[in-house]
């Protein structure tokens, strides 16, 4: 594997367990909405996607209120009320300290809205490990590449010395439109076969296999 200048994460299902809560809450807005609640598997399929494209995709026949109320009910029911945990990762944190003593720059591309991303690093003290950072309703939704090329021309490094690591085929399709490598994990939402499709270096099934690749 070759070094990179700059290493880029999605957070959901890449850095943090979290699907079970995402699934969970927005399941549990379906109900107090009065929407259909979808299927577990069809809630894991849009992780990765910025809340309102999730919110369309999932429930195409809503209206604008429901969406409204929809997004504000999962928030609600995935900050204050769902109790399923979200650890970090097995050695995820071990990476990012080898990775920055080797002077390398960390990034964090994410569905997740800026507050919600802010508040993850604030609980779990992983904020300090990354220079730059973009989030829902600042870009364009993956798999769309504008968050990786914004925090490319922030940090000033080409693509070809930037990696983008990522548990979904949104993730590495937004790498391959911006031209930047790829490595999927197998841990988080898509399969291996699924995430094949956009020619990763590289997938992974645990951390360990990532500092083995990357330190």
């Amino acid at each position: 594997m070759k070094h990179y200048k700059l290493v880029i994460f999605d957070w959901d299902g890449t850095v943090m367990d979290s699907i079970d809560r995402i699934v969970s809450a927005m399941r549990s807005a379906a109900l107090d909405v009065g929407c259909d609640v979808p299927a577990k598997d069809a809630v894991r399929n849009i992780i990765g996607l910025s809340l309102p494209v999730a919110i369309e995709t999932l429930f195409p026949k809503s209206d604008q209120a429901q969406v409204l109320a929809l997004k504000e009910s999962y928030k609600h029911h995935y900050v204050n009320v769902d109790q399923t945990p979200t650890p970090i990762f097995d050695y995820a944190i071990e990476l990012f300290q080898s990775l920055k003593q080797q002077g390398k720059e960390l990034a964090v591309a994410t569905g997740k809205a800026r507050d919600g991303l802010e508040r993850v690093w604030q609980e779990t003290n992983t904020g300090v490990y990354f220079t730059s950072s973009r989030c829902a309703y600042e870009c364009e939704s993956k798999p769309h590449p504008q968050m990786l090329e914004q925090i490319m021309t922030e940090l000033n490094v080409l693509p070809a010395d930037t990696l983008m690591i990522g548990d979904t085929t949104y993730d590495l399709e937004m790498a391959q439109q911006a031209g930047v490598d790829s490595i999927g994990v197998t841990f988080g939402v898509h399969n291996e076969v699924q995430l094949k499709a956009f020619s990763p270096k590289a997938i992974i099934s645990c951390y360990t296999e990532l500092i083995k690749l990357l330190v």
